[in-house]
């Protein structure tokens, strides 16, 4: 069963930095394109970054040139390093993932969320 174990929430200062990581463990043949996301109280879930297989990456407009999402393929994990933070980043990140499982069927999984808490 493939799970995703996310780390690096907390709570910090306005300009501060965090650095996310999430893990995927389990049978998967080959991840594909990989996000985060957040879901600030009261609001929808919006999408912070994605990076592609070949670490194409996107961002947000509201996180460009504060977040840096990256990849290590070798240990199936995903990061986001956040830097210059604001309270308005304070949210429920989660990452997700787009994989091909090994019967080569095309899924995506959720990681169950860190807090990250931006006081001012």
């Amino acid at each position: 069963q493939v799970q995703l174990v996310e780390s690096g929430g907390g709570l910090v200062q306005a300009g501060g930095s965090l650095r996310l990581s999430c893990t995927a463990s389990g049978i998967i043949f080959r991840i594909n394109a990989m996000g985060w996301y957040r879901q600030a109280p009261g609001k929808q879930r919006e999408l912070v970054a994605t990076i592609t297989s070949d670490g194409s990456t996107s961002y947000t407009d509201s996180v460009k040139g504060r977040c840096t999402i990256s990849r290590d393929n070798a240990k199936n994990t995903l990061y986001l390093q956040m830097s210059s933070l604001k309270p308005e980043d304070t949210a429920v990140y989660y990452c997700k993932i787009d994989y091909r499982s090994i019967s080569s069927r095309y899924l995506d999984i959720w990681g169950q969320g860190t807090l990250v808490t931006v006081s001012s």
